[in-house]
């Protein structure tokens, strides 16, 4: 499971992720930071992404138009890189398990 993290998430991130989400990259660092959210949603659906962001309105995109591709909310406010790092890394078993399920679009996670 690849992730696209938002522009509202670190590309610092990124390295740190890969042992967990092996192909994970940053909107920034794939050219995508001037893009709408429906852009940045079409990529990560096209590449095989699962999208990482703190911004409802890819929830909404997902409500309209559907999947892929899947996404993961974060619900943690303005925490540092370490928090968010944790939280992904802890909770990846739990992250995979739902968004395998077909009827499921999306996960909250904090």
């Amino acid at each position: 499971m690849k992730l696209l993290l938002d522009e509202n998430l670190s590309r610092k991130l990124v390295p740190f992720l890969q042992d967990d989400y092996p192909g994970t990259t940053q909107v920034c660092l794939v050219g995508l930071e001037r893009e709408t959210d429906r852009e940045i949603r079409d990529y990560a659906a096209d590449n095989g992404y699962i999208l990482v962001t703190k911004d409802d309105d890819f929830r909404d995109l997902a409500e309209v138009l559907g999947t892929p591709p899947k996404l993961i909310l974060l619900r943690c406010g303005n925490r540092d890189k370490a928090a968010v790092l944790r939280i992904l890394r802890e909770q990846r078993e739990h992250i995979e398990t739902l968004l395998a399920s077909e009827e499921i679009g999306w996960v909250e996670v904090a």
